[in-house]
């Protein structure tokens, strides 16, 4: 059975349909061959009585008489004619049931009881040739004048009639044979042919290779009918989804290169400031290197410079190292995270409030995802909170996993944008997917989001394996 739901809906219609052909020509040849039996038995049943009257009215008296010889040379003549020949034995008995002659004395001797002849006889009404027996015994009352004077018993060859009957089984059963089996055929080309457009829809659909591919306009019916239409809505589908993917793909690049942006200009007012000093700082110690003091002062100054310069440039590189996210995550990572939002609270002039604390960072979690969070959500909660706001971040250990929440003082997230951080409800034109790429990475380690808006603040918490469970 399962053997058979694995064949293709173009294979099983046809054998459906042949199967119920077959089942239609075995009723068929049933009814066919009943018929021939019951012509069969209406002629073999109508030649006997013709037989049975015949000699009843041709043997009564003789019987009557008991003249033997009379009833013998009857019986020869009756068996020598026509449809006579298909009587092989006829034996007439009188009314004491003793055997008066018949047509082969050796076998039924005169005088001997007819009972021994008639076992197995039928009545006239109950002759049939249905048995395989090729010959019928028939046991009928000679009737003269009225009155039964003695018994006819007669034995039937029907062997022609048993093997017309085989022969016409055989032709029907060839037949219907040959009739299916080119039924069969005719119906599966056709079926395969009007079934082509699902078994095309099948193929394109299991074999996307990452991308659903639309069914070729040459291979889609011709008018307006199910077939037709459905492989048109198909495509229609395709297209959407490549749209939707191409529209998403887009979000995606905008996004990563809006979010390059503003920490590439972040790190540049960060970098430029110090710049400026350490300036300022080579000049003086050009002015005055008689004064050991100054130079010693401004190489104090340009040595706490460039230690800032390189934290920063470091915790950028890091930030983008491509074995990030096989590191296990540290505390230096946040301190990282600190250097590269720094210079955009400072660009808008942002408080913060920092808080970490991890005496002990829970194991089997990689830097490169927590950290993308984390920046991703800070970025976020400083665009949020406006000039002059407040932004947070809170990292505690909980029990044997991590809790991260990051807060602002802003005017809170719209609806769009708690969808993309908090569902996976398709993407809205015009929003990035900054936020949906926070749900995929916390999804991706097993943790939760939880969204919360009180006091005038915003506050999203990232809940890692171990830690309370966030609601979201």
């Amino acid at each position: 059975m399962q053997a058979l739901g694995r064949l293709p809906l173009s294979l099983k219609l046809p054998l459906l349909a042949a199967a119920m052909m077959v089942l239609v020509g075995a009723v068929a040849s049933q009814q066919v061959l009943r018929a021939l039996a019951q012509v069969q038995d209406a002629r073999v049943q109508e030649l006997a009585q013709m037989h049975v009257e015949g000699l009843s009215v041709a043997l009564g008296p003789l019987v009557l008489r008991r003249d033997v010889w009379e009833v013998y040379d009857t019986l020869d003549r009756a068996s020598q004619g026509g449809e006579g020949r298909r009587m092989i034995l006829t034996a007439v008995a009188d009314d004491t049931g003793r055997v008066l002659a018949a047509t082969d004395p050796g076998r039924v001797p005169m005088d001997s009881a007819i009972a021994d002849l008639a076992q197995g006889a039928a009545a006239l009404e109950d002759l049939s040739v249905g048995g395989a027996d090729p010959v019928l015994r028939l046991l009928a009352p000679l009737i003269y004048q009225g009155r039964m004077v003695g018994q006819i018993v007669t034995e039937l060859d029907v062997s022609d009639l048993l093997t017309e009957r085989r022969r016409a089984l055989m032709l029907l059963v060839l037949g219907n044979a040959v009739a299916i089996g080119v039924l069969a055929m005719a119906g599966y080309a056709a079926m395969r042919q009007m079934l082509r457009p699902v078994s095309t829809l099948a193929r394109q659909m299991t074999r996307t290779e990452g991308k659903p591919h639309p069914i070729p306009a040459a291979e889609i019916p011709h008018g307006d009918g199910e077939l037709a239409r459905l492989a048109r809505t198909y495509n229609a589908m395709v297209g959407a989804v490549a749209a939707k993917a191409e529209a998403e793909k887009r979000l995606a690049e905008r996004e990563r290169f809006v979010a390059l942006g503003r920490l590439s200009s972040s790190l540049a007012h960060e970098i430029n400031n110090p710049l400026g000093g350490l300036l300022n700082a080579a000049d003086t110690i050009r002015t005055f290197s008689d004064r050991p003091e100054v130079v010693r002062q401004s190489a104090d100054l340009l040595d706490r410079g460039l230690r800032h310069l390189r934290d920063v440039t470091r915790a950028s590189l890091d930030q983008n190292r491509m074995d990030m996210e096989h590191r296990p995550l540290s505390a230096e990572d946040f301190a990282d995270l600190k250097l590269l939002i720094q210079p955009e609270l400072s660009r808008q002039a942002q408080g913060m409030d920092w808080s970490v604390e991890l005496p002990d960072i829970p194991p089997g979690l990689a830097a490169g995802p927590v950290r993308q969070i984390a920046l991703n959500l800070l970025l976020n909660a400083s665009a949020a909170a406006g000039r002059e706001g407040r932004v947070g971040l809170d990292a505690a250990q909980r029990g044997t996993g991590l809790a991260i929440a990051i807060s602002d003082t802003g005017a809170g997230m719209p609806q769009a944008a708690l969808d993309r951080l908090l569902t996976d409800a398709p993407l809205s034109p015009g929003g990035g997917v900054g936020l949906r790429l926070v749900r995929d990475l916390t999804l991706g380690l097993g943790g939760r989001i939880g969204h919360e808006r009180a006091g005038g603040v915003t506050r999203i918490t990232v809940s890692f394996p171990g830690a309370p469970d966030a609601e979201g």
